[in-house]
């Protein structure tokens, strides 16, 4: 068992460890490249410039470290604060003893 060995194991396997990376777009989330869409098909100062706005969000919340979902569910605890509540207090199950 040399060193050799254990890395051409590791060769094989190296195409499912990059499996769950996210998609970049020129080096933002792929999600970044829907505006990009929209404007080839749509071409007006109002989209570049929804674009263009829509491009530096992205880039801010990349260089604080937040992925978009992850800036998603920020925004919503900073949204909704420390109480959220889940359920009406006619929706929730009842504790109950079947014994």
């Amino acid at each position: 068992m040399g060193h050799k060995e254990d890395t051409e194991d590791a060769k094989q396997n190296w195409h499912w460890r990059n499996t769950m990376r996210p998609v970049r777009f020129f080096g933002l989330d792929a999600r970044a490249g829907i505006p990009y869409f929209i404007l080839l098909f749509f071409f007006r100062p109002i989209t570049l410039f929804l674009t263009v706005v829509l491009t530096m969000t992205f880039i801010f919340l990349e260089r604080r470290g937040l992925s978009f979902p992850s800036a998603l569910r920020a925004f919503r605890c900073w949204f909704l604060g420390q109480r959220r509540p889940a359920w009406l207090s006619m929706r929730r199950r009842k504790l109950e003893d079947f014994g």
